[in-house]
């Protein structure tokens, strides 16, 4: 059997669309991994001495845009541990891709709600987050989904 008769296989592409599910999450997870970090480097990090544990008062702008404290950074961080933990089998991948889009959804609808003056914005949010986030939870969840019924489709 040729080459070219092969690449087209069901078997090669299974192997495809698994391999792009779990370089996606792996890819998303290196991401979160050095946003948590750029949130450490003064510089990149505006007002780096102005940063709090957590809560709003942490004044530190992630590339001068992004409210950030110790505890948001930390929660990146998890969050790209997470990503490549979970990027080493397709289903852990898919999970980690569309589960994560729903903590962004709902993380989204909680710095809509809340008053961003107040305690309940521990992490801190502000109104650049809160946009971000809603691309993350759209984006995350749909490549999870879109990602993942290709592999499971090119099985059957």
């Amino acid at each position: 059997m040729s080459a070219a008769n092969t690449a087209g296989s069901p078997a090669r592409s299974t192997a495809r669309s698994r391999d792009l599910l779990r370089t996606t999450a792996l890819l998303v997870g290196i991401v979160f991994l050095l946003v948590g970090l750029l949130g450490f480097v003064p510089g990149i990090t505006t007002d780096y001495d102005a940063m709090s544990g957590a809560g709003h008062e942490s004044m530190a702008m992630l590339l001068g845009i992004f409210q950030v404290s110790v505890l948001h950074n930390i929660v990146h961080l998890l969050f790209g541990v997470a990503g490549v933990a979970m990027s080493r089998t397709r289903g852990t991948a898919r999970a980690y891709l569309i589960g994560g889009g729903l903590i962004y959804a709902v993380l989204w609808v909680y710095g809509l709600v809340i008053d961003q003056s107040s305690a309940a914005n521990f992490v801190p949010l502000n109104t650049a987050d809160n946009w971000l986030h809603l691309v993350l939870a759209v984006g995350m969840a749909g490549l999870g989904l879109v990602l993942g019924r290709r592999a499971t489709r090119a099985r059957v």
